[in-house]
């Protein structure tokens, strides 16, 4: 079993509504749904941000989820609990914030490196099998950072957003950097996206293959080229035929 860092935290080891800061007045850093307006964060409070982040990474890498605990995460990034608790209510809170970071760390590799495939399927397909070299690496973060995404409720959905915005400008930018991307394109992302979440989670529970991850990549991935065939199918409209 599992140890509570906070006696009074529930057992999703999410603070009771005194640590975690009413959501009217919750101080900058907060996740979204404890703030009614997030006023940028100072350097001061993004470093701290940083080493919560990456104090949450080192203990995932070497216990898995169960390894993630509040109390050993503010000791181990050097700040108050109770501080801890106003940035990240909850530890999913916490990994799901530390899984955008990464992609985040991943999408600045990527712009330098990009991929070479010669349609904008093979690109992404590209680009998705490296994301989930990095994942494969560090298998017990991938794990903590997967689990918390399935357990994640209502109260997370900033969050989960923007693992989800993060993972679609990876995407778009395989395609070729679009800005104006249409419904079906977008349609095709999200797609994606959900097909790339569940081989990863299929992967960590040991029920598929890396071979069988590739080729289920490789086949969704081929949702760009029918979407990009529909836009360059669709003709104009003709004109009014004009009278001379």
């Amino acid at each position: 079993m599992a140890k509570v860092d906070n006696p009074a935290a529930n057992a999703s080891g999410r603070a009771p509504r005194s640590a975690a800061q009413p959501r009217s007045a919750a101080p900058p850093g907060t996740a979204a749904p404890y703030r009614s307006a997030a006023p940028p964060l100072t350097e001061r409070q993004r470093e701290r941000r940083r080493r919560i982040l990456h104090a949450t990474a080192r203990l995932a890498c070497r216990g898995g989820f169960e390894a993630v605990q509040m109390r050993e995460v503010a000791e181990s990034s050097q700040v108050a609990l109770g501080t801890l608790y106003r940035y990240f209510p909850s530890k999913v809170h916490l990994l799901v914030a530390t899984m955008h970071d990464q992609l985040e760390q991943l999408h600045g590799t990527l712009r330098k490196s990009p991929p070479s495939g010669e349609t904008a399927a093979d690109r992404v397909a590209q680009t998705l099998m490296r994301a989930f070299g990095a994942l494969q690496r560090e298998p017990r973060l991938a794990e903590a950072m997967a689990r918390a995404l399935t357990f994640a409720d209502r109260g997370v959905s900033p969050e989960v957003d923007q693992v989800s915005r993060q993972t679609t400008a990876i995407i778009l930018d395989a395609m070729g950097g679009l800005e104006n991307p249409t419904p079906e394109q977008l349609s095709a992302v999200r797609v994606i996206e959900h097909t790339w979440l569940s081989t990863l989670i299929t992967w960590l529970s040991g029920r598929a293959s890396l071979a069988q991850v590739r080729v289920d990549i490789a086949t969704v991935c081929r949702l760009i080229d029918l979407t990009d065939a529909g836009v360059r199918g669709r003709a104009p409209r003709p004109g009014p035929v004009g009278s001379g």
